[in-house]
């Protein structure tokens, strides 16, 4: 009767995240459902999280329709990030969570140690329905990562066979983070929450050598590595 009933714990988690920069519901409406269109099986039933960080503090939106309009596409909207005491006090009410900004406010610079980082090597093809994971480091792949498989890093990815899955680079927001792989196929490929799905890569950079990173205007860029132009 002793024995631990349960484990509480922090944990690496995938979550869709919904950034809104205005607050035109028709707008968002259109363009969610456009983007659900591209690749109804991943959205659906996706855990998801409004940020609205980066929209304007004078423009208005409805919170209440707004996650109303999610769960009618089968996303499971699980918290807001960002937002005013108005915003946290509704999603409260709708039984949602409240996340930390990512940007926050500066503290006094004091002695500190730097975590320690440690790379995750995986020698085995990612199977379909396995999730494999460095949340603290570089995740190196040795192999192929089949379709419905998934591959998340603190940092870096570098698959050695091909990507026919998932693979999210910089999963707690390191905008530095890439992915590399030999032979890309995916499904879907992130790096700190800008992401393409498989719809939205270009047909020149498929089955090729690439890299993957956040360019100098934020958007996420997939090129051909250098040695195999």
């Amino acid at each position: 009767m002793n024995t631990p009933a349960f484990e509480l714990k922090g944990n690496l988690l995938t979550l869709m995240v919904l950034k809104v920069l205005e607050g035109n519901e028709e707008k968002i409406a259109t363009q969610l459902l456009q983007k659900i269109q591209q690749a109804p099986d991943l959205f659906k039933q996706a855990p998801l999280v409004i940020d609205l960080q980066a929209m304007p503090v004078e423009a208005p939106l409805d919170l209440v329709n707004l996650v109303k309009l999610v769960r009618n596409h089968q996303l499971m909207p699980v918290a807001i990030r960002g937002g005013n005491e108005h915003y946290k006090q509704i999603a409260l009410s709708l039984s949602l969570g409240i996340l930390p900004e990512t940007k926050p406010k500066p503290t006094p610079a004091k002695a500190s140690t730097p975590p320690t980082l440690t790379d995750k090597i995986v020698i085995q093809p990612v199977r379909s329905g396995q999730q494999m994971v460095a949340p603290q480091g570089d995740l190196v792949i040795l192999s192929t990562v089949n379709p419905g498989a998934e591959v998340l890093a603190h940092r870096h990815i570098h698959i050695y066979g091909t990507l026919r899955g998932r693979a999210l680079a910089g999963a707690n927001g390191d905008e530095q983070a890439r992915i590399f792989c030999q032979n890309l196929d995916a499904e879907l490929v992130s790096v700190a929450g800008h992401y393409q799905i498989s719809e939205e890569i270009k047909e020149d950079v498929r089955k090729k050598p690439v890299q993957i990173y956040i360019d100098s205007e934020g958007k996420l860029k997939i090129e051909i590595l250098p040695h195999f132009r």
